[in-house]
């Protein structure tokens, strides 16, 4: 990856992560196109391309820059709502970092080698992370479901399906970590899970829920751990 590519996007996550406060997004939110925060977001933008490659000769592409960020963010000052504001918030960054690869591309003929796409190895690694998530979920729900403990309206509630996400994170980790040599990361991993489960299952005194969260536990961990070595076994 070239350093021009790299600044540029060192820019844009400056400019939209760190000197891009909370008022000005929902300002923007709020008056949309009319928003002077808009534009103001936009120029610190193309300012920073300017600092960032310390040469006025950028002029080009700092403009470029601004132009697309524009044109980005009013199409999702104007499009977005507050059902859809979250799934706005990805294909915004989204955008963005295409027109970085695009204004890389035209002015530096930048070039990005994703011939790894046809690599069996890159198959094989995707085929195990998407295992580890929600066909893993399924499975486990259904080994376990019989020893699912009664539900009980006084019991505190957790937040909705986060536990499948929880599972669905600690396999991904488990699958990095494995495959990266790790393994030590994976111990840290349970141990941390197993402190913050204690004071729950301490507070809530039933044997049943203890064991049907230490079951699954166990089982979430022990899937992912199969499933990563044997896809390391076959990328090696």
């Amino acid at each position: 990856m070239e350093i021009y590519l790299i600044k540029i996007i060192i820019a844009h996550l400056i400019g939209d992560f760190f000197l891009q406060p909370a008022s000005w997004v929902k300002d923007k939110e709020r008056k949309k196109l009319k928003s002077g925060k808009l534009y103001l977001h936009v120029l610190i933008h193309v300012v920073l391309i300017f600092i960032i490659f310390m040469s006025f000769n950028a002029w080009k592409i700092a403009l470029s820059i601004g132009v697309l960020h524009l044109m980005i963010d009013a199409l999702k000052s104007i499009l977005q709502t507050k059902k859809n504001a979250r799934i706005l918030f990805f294909i915004d960054q989204i955008l963005h970092f295409s027109s970085i690869v695009l204004v890389w591309h035209i002015f530096y003929k930048g070039y990005l080698n994703i011939s790894f796409i046809n690599e069996t190895k890159t198959w094989i690694l995707l085929s195990g992370g998407l295992f580890l998530t929600m066909p893993t979920s399924i499975i486990m729900k259904v080994i376990i479901a019989k020893w699912l403990p009664e539900s009980d309206d006084e019991s505190p509630k957790s937040l909705q399906n986060a536990g499948k996400y929880i599972g669905i994170l600690e396999r991904v980790l488990i699958f990095v970590f494995i495959l990266t040599n790790h393994f030590e990361a994976v111990g840290f991993l349970l141990a941390a899970k197993s402190i913050f489960r204690f004071g729950d299952l301490k507070e809530a005194h039933d044997l049943k829920l203890t064991e049907y969260v230490l079951i699954g536990t166990l089982l979430s961990f022990g899937i992912a751990i199969v499933v990563s070595l044997m896809i390391l076994s076959l990328v090696r």
